[in-house]
């Protein structure tokens, strides 16, 4: 009998990145949800950090399906996205929501142009564990009435956005260019520019500020 064959190690590397991210947000958005301002908006944050956990769980019995250990595979990416939530932790509702609506979708799209070098049912998997767009519109929402209700609010989430982008850009090239041969040959993979790739992520970030009323 043949010896199994050893998974994929671009594709072990880009799970673990992707599961523990989910696990991180499930985290922030429990304890976030406690920062809403009435029952129906925790109930809404609460159920998205169930989807996060659903998530997690998907991409974790993915791994365990290639003989790798969930913990073994996030481990290198622990200290760089921690990093990024340690420094980015909000005081109030209206910073929370701005959180998830600025950082899940750098998030998404950072995950979006690697997992292109995927085959079909992984790649399949990383973008159905992407976030509901009804995710972005909540958030939105919720950015848009507290600036109705306090136009100084705005000036606030634009310099927090900035900060926000700041650090997640800054720790997505963290995780770019750290030493990991198999994430870095996959993003090699897709023949991916980084610095163009860093531009479009910049753009789209433009664009939904835009929507949600805030100047970038």
């Amino acid at each position: 009998m043949s010896a199994p064959t050893a998974p994929d190690p671009a594709l072990v590397d880009l799970l673990g990145l992707v599961a523990y991210g989910e696990l991180l947000a499930f985290d922030r958005l429990a304890a976030d949800a406690r920062l809403a301002p009435d029952l129906r908006r925790r109930a809404a944050l609460s159920e998205m950090a169930a989807a996060e956990i659903g998530s997690y769980c998907r991409i974790a019995d993915r791994l365990a399906e290639l003989g790798v250990a969930p913990d073994d595979a996030m481990a290198p990416y622990v200290e760089a996205l921690q990093a990024y939530h340690d420094s980015t932790e909000p005081k109030d509702w209206p910073e929370a929501v701005t959180k998830a609506y600025v950082g899940d979708a750098i998030t998404d799209d950072f995950l979006r142009e690697i997992a292109g070098a995927l085959d079909g049912p992984d790649r399949r998997l990383v973008l159905d564990v992407l976030h509901d767009s009804r995710y972005a519109d909540f958030a939105a929402a919720e950015m848009r009435a507290a600036i109705a209700a306090d136009p100084k609010v705005a000036n606030r989430l634009s310099m927090w956005a900035r900060r926000l982008v700041g650090e997640a850009l800054s720790q997505a090239g963290r995780v770019a260019a750290a030493d990991r041969g198999a994430l870095t040959a996959l993003i090699a993979r897709r023949d991916v520019d980084v610095p163009a790739l860093f531009r479009r992520l910049t753009a789209a970030h433009t664009e939904r500020m835009a929507a949600a009323a805030l100047n970038n």
